[in-house]
């Protein structure tokens, strides 16, 4: 039973360190606005 503690514990903070690492945004981008002219 102790043993399945730890390894409830140690899966939680391995998974919360993973967590804390990710950067971006939160949400899709949109497509880029269609006004653009393309560059040549």
């Amino acid at each position: 039973m102790k043993a399945l503690a730890i390894l409830t514990l140690a899966a939680l903070l391995l998974t919360g360190l993973a967590g804390c690492g990710q950067k971006g945004p939160l949400y899709l981008p949109e497509d880029a606005p269609a006004d653009e002219q393309p560059s040549e």
